[in-house]
């Protein structure tokens, strides 16, 4: 099967144990909880079968060691993850609001998730693979911007395909030298898999028809529209296919995204119909969401498959 690299932030989540819990008083925090968006997308790529590797770097600290393990566990190749020996591994605390929103203290850039290079090891990875995915989160800074727009060349020079998470803030694009970057990105990229009104942060348009449209034009040649509870949709040149969101009791919806796209660039690499892809990637979000913490709802294929045994037999 076809070899997925990425690149981008490992690092550690610990939450408030309580709804509503600020950071400003002392509180119950739980975890450490592996994470990082690009751990996050490969874990569940690797946990349902597809060859995976991980460009990063983390601390010589038990953070960063937890980090490797638990993707070492799931089957992904860590001979691209560094071990910075000052800086400590990343960390997000994270807050849950009262009306569901969350709130992050982050530490990234100053960590050794900034330490992030396209070293010889990186160089290896990417030549042992064949698709790379872009995580938006994953541009944080000029250098790690840097490592995802070299892997990119490499894979399209040898041509491979290209996925692109969106995963950013409107006013991320803003940043020095970050909207050229992404356009870059997006006129490379083969797979779109925006979430929600992120449709609209790379085109002038403000209808999903005519959003759709524009960005097929730009170079992907699909668009997979995320929208949580409300199910996703797969726009190409030729036709839109929809599927439903699955029925879970949220926990913890950090990840569910990640997780989406993991399955279905998974399954579009293995060829199925995007129908079968959707349907996939919409258990593996939603089952995401049923464990606290961004990687724990992670679930093999024989897990995700007998859930959507289940979601069937109980309609």
């Amino acid at each position: 099967m076809k070899k997925i690299v990425t690149s981008g932030e490992i690092l550690v989540e610990i939450m408030a144990e309580d709804i509503g819990q600020s950071f400003l008083t002392a509180g119950t925090l739980k975890g450490p909880f592996p994470s990082g968006a690009p751990a996050i997308f490969i874990g569940q790529a690797a946990r349902i079968g597809q060859p995976a590797v991980l460009i990063g770097c983390v601390g010589a600290d038990d953070f960063g060691a937890l980090n490797i393990r638990r993707l070492e566990e799931w089957g992904v190749d860590v001979s691209a993850i560094s071990i910075h020996p000052e800086l400590p591994t990343g960390t997000a605390f994270v807050t849950y609001r009262s009306d569901a929103s969350r709130h992050f203290i982050f530490n990234m850039k100053h960590s050794a998730a900034g330490g992030i290079s396209f070293n010889d090891a990186a160089r290896a990875a990417v030549d042992s693979a064949d698709h790379f995915h872009v995580m938006g989160t994953s541009l944080f800074s000029p250098q790690a911007t840097s490592v995802a727009l070299k892997g990119i060349e490499i894979i399209k020079d040898k041509g491979g395909t290209v996925s692109f998470d969106p995963n950013i803030r409107r006013e991320m694009l803003s940043l020095p030298g970050m909207k050229v970057s992404l356009d870059h990105v997006l006129a490379l990229t083969d797979i779109f898999l925006p979430s929600g009104d992120e449709l609209f942060l790379f085109c002038e348009e403000r209808t999903e028809p005519e959003a759709v449209d524009a960005l097929l034009r730009r170079g992907p040649s699909a668009v997979i529209v995320k929208r949580g509870a409300s199910g996703a949709t797969y726009f190409d040149r030729d036709r839109t296919v929809e599927t439903p969101a699955c029925v879970v009791d949220e926990i913890d919806p950090t990840g569910a995204g990640d997780c989406f796209s993991a399955a279905f660039v998974a399954m579009w690499l293995r060829g199925a119909d995007p129908a079968l892809a959707l349907r996939i990637a919409a258990a593996a979000g939603a089952l995401a969401v049923t464990r606290k913490g961004p990687m724990e709802g992670i679930r093999s294929m024989a897990e995700i498959e007998a859930f959507l045994d289940q979601q069937e037999a109980s309609r």
